[in-house]
C-alpha cells in the first residue's frame, strides 16, 4: 500500500512540530517548505524543501514534480496566502487544510459552550478577522469549483517549549516562572474565574493526523483541543506548583492591561479574557481515536523540565517586566489595600 504524500508549509512551529513528529511516526511521507530557520528539530524521515512559499516563482521550481495527497499551510494569515494557494495548489492536493483559530469564534460569546457552528465573529482582533476572511474565501471556493479544503481551528495549543499563560512574554516565557520564583507579583486578567482550554500540542497532533487524507473532512471546519476546562486561577496555581512556588497575584481589568500593554489588546480582549470551553464530539466523530490526555498539570511540569535542561533556554524580557510592574503599581495605587 503506498504511503500518504504530504506537504506541511511551515512544519516547525509550536502546534505544527508536534504533527509533524506523529505524521512521520505514523507512516505519512511527509514533506516540510520551510525557510529552515526554525530551532526545533525536525525527524529524520521528513523531507525538507528549503524555500518560501511567499516567492511563488521558487516555490513552483521547488515544487513542479509534486503531487500531494495533503497540503497544510500553517503560515497562511490573510486572504492574498490562500488565494495564491488556491491558484497554485488547485489540482495538485486532494485536500487542503488550512489552519484557523478559535479566536475567530464570536466574542463576547453568547453561549458558553462553543462548537463548530458558532458564529465567527471577533471585533477586537485583525488576525481573527484575517483568519475569517480566509475561511471565507475557501469555503466559497469549496462550494462553487470544488477546492478540497478542511479548516482547523486551534486555540491556546502549547509545547515544552512554551510557559502558557494569558499574561507573559511570548519571547521570552520563562519571565513568568522567574517572578513566581522570585517571589514578584504577577498578573491575571479579570477576577481569574473565566474558563479556559489548554490543550497539549501532542494532543492536538492526535487529531489534526487523522485528518490528513480524510475525504469526509473536506468541506468541513473542526476545532481540536483538550476536554478539560479550567479557571485562569487554576492555570496559574499550576504553573507555580510545577515551578515549585506559590503565586502571588494581582488582579486586573483586561482593558485596563491592554490600555498599559496594547499589544495584549488582540489576545486578551479578542481571545482569553472570554470563556472558552468546546465541544469536541465533531472531531472524534471523524476521528473516533482522538482523545486528550495530558492534563494541564502535567502539561506545564514537562516545560517547566525543558527550560531547566538547558538554562540558555530561561531568558528574562526585562521590558515586559517593566510593563507588568507598571501595570501592578499603578492599579495597586489606585485601589489601596
Amino acid at each position: 500500500m503506498a504511503k500518504m504524500k504530504v506537504l506541511f508549509i511551515g512544519g516547525t512551529g509550536v502546534i505544527s512540530s508536534a504533527v509533524t513528529q506523529l505524521a512521520v511516526e505514523r507512516g505519512i511521507d511527509l514533506y516540510l517548505l520551510n525557510r529552515g530557520k526554525s530551532q526545533r528539530p525536525v525527524p529524520r524521515d521528513a523531507k525538507v524543501i528549503k524555500g518560501d512559499i511567499r516567492d511563488r516563482k521558487s516555490a513552483t521550481r521547488l515544487l513542479k514534480l509534486h503531487n500531494f495527497d495533503a497540503v497544510v499551510n500553517w503560515v497562511a494569515y490573510v486572504p492574498q496566502h490562500v488565494e495564491s494557494d488556491i491558484e497554485f495548489f488547485n489540482g495538485r492536493t486532494g485536500q487542503y487544510i488550512f489552519i484557523s483559530s478559535a479566536s475567530c469564534y464570536q466574542k463576547p460569546p453568547t453561549h458558553w459552550l462553543i462548537t463548530e457552528s458558532t458564529p465567527l465573529a471577533n471585533p477586537y482582533w485583525q488576525y481573527s478577522r484575517d483568519k475569517i476572511a480566509c475561511e471565507d474565501r475557501l469555503m466559497a471556493e469549496y462550494r462553487e469549483n470544488g477546492f478540497p479544503v478542511t479548516i482547523v481551528r486551534p486555540s491556546f495549543t502549547y509545547g515544552m517549549t512554551i510557559i502558557p499563560a494569558a499574561v507573559n512574554s511570548w519571547n521570552h516565557p520563562w519571565t513568568l516562572i522567574d517572578r513566581m520564583r522570585k517571589g514578584k507579583k504577577i498578573i491575571i486578567h479579570g477576577d481569574g474565574s473565566s474558563l479556559w482550554t489548554m490543550t497539549h500540542n501532542t494532543d492536538f497532533a492526535k487529531g489534526f493526523v487523522g485528518l490528513l487524507g480524510n475525504i469526509q473532512a473536506l468541506g468541513h471546519a473542526f476545532h481540536i483541543t483538550s476536554d478539560e476546562a479550567l479557571s485562569w486561577n487554576q492555570i496559574y496555581e499550576s504553573i507555580a506548583a510545577a515551578a515549585g512556588v506559590k503565586m502571588n497575584p494581582v488582579y486586573i481589568p483586561s482593558g485596563l492591561i491592554a490600555r498599559f500593554n496594547p499589544e495584549s489588546e488582540g489576545t486578551l480582549l479578542g481571545d482569553k479574557s472570554w470563556c472558552a470551553v468546546f465541544d469536541n464530539s465533531k472531531i472524534k466523530r471523524f476521528v473516533p481515536d482522538f482523545v486528550a490526555t495530558v492534563p494541564f498539570a502535567q502539561g506545564i511540569k514537562l516545560s517547566i523540565e525543558w527550560f531547566e535542561a538547558d538554562k540558555t533556554r530561561c531568558t528574562v524580557d526585562d521590558e515586559y517586566n517593566k510593563f507588568m510592574d507598571r501595570a501592578i503599581a499603578a492599579c495597586e495605587k489606585a485601589i489601596p489595600k
